[in-house]
């Protein structure tokens, strides 16, 4: 039985402020955990997924270049002992598609980073996280929301919940 969901809001001042929140959301996860990235092109998903990569490696020792998956779809770290895989699934015309890049077995045995996650169809994990990102058209506020098994994702709501605004 899962937990009811849970959505938590925050405010973002900047690009530098989507960056912290993701290094400080990167030692929470593990293996099986699902986050999919909604927003609109130029929202931030892409910054968001490569500086929670940046700092997942630091924990590692590691630094590395982050490309966007653009054109690859998929990139795979290995990310202080878990394999962590970032999708862009923007040209997929079809599930089928997804099915086809071996994303199920990775929703349970990797971090997945999923960018366009509504190609997904039915692949869909049921404890993913949601986090859509909405950019104010007149600033570089962005709005953070969070959503998803309350239960599941305790630990990363209980460190949103002591988050103060950015």
């Amino acid at each position: 039985m899962t937990a009811p969901n849970r959505t938590t809001t925050l405010r973002l001042a900047d690009a530098d402020a989507t960056a912290r929140l993701a290094a400080g959301i990167a030692p929470l996860l593990r293996a099986g955990d699902v986050i999919l990235l909604n927003g609109p092109i130029g929202a931030g998903k892409t910054h968001f997924a490569r500086s929670l990569i940046q700092a997942r490696l630091a924990m590692a020792g590691r630094a590395e270049d982050v490309p966007s998956p653009t054109f690859t779809l998929i990139q795979t770290y290995d990310a202080d002992g878990v394999e962590l895989w970032h999708a862009d699934l923007y040209r997929l015309t079809d599930p089928d598609e997804a099915a086809e890049l071996g994303l199920e077995e990775a929703f349970t045995q990797a971090i997945c980073l999923i960018e366009w996650p509504d190609r997904l169809g039915a692949l869909r994990p049921a404890l993913a996280l949601d986090l859509t990102l909405t950019p104010d058209p007149t600033s570089d506020l962005r709005v953070a929301r969070f959503s998803g098994d309350a239960g599941h994702w305790a630990k990363l709501f209980a460190h949103l919940d002591g988050r103060r605004d950015d």
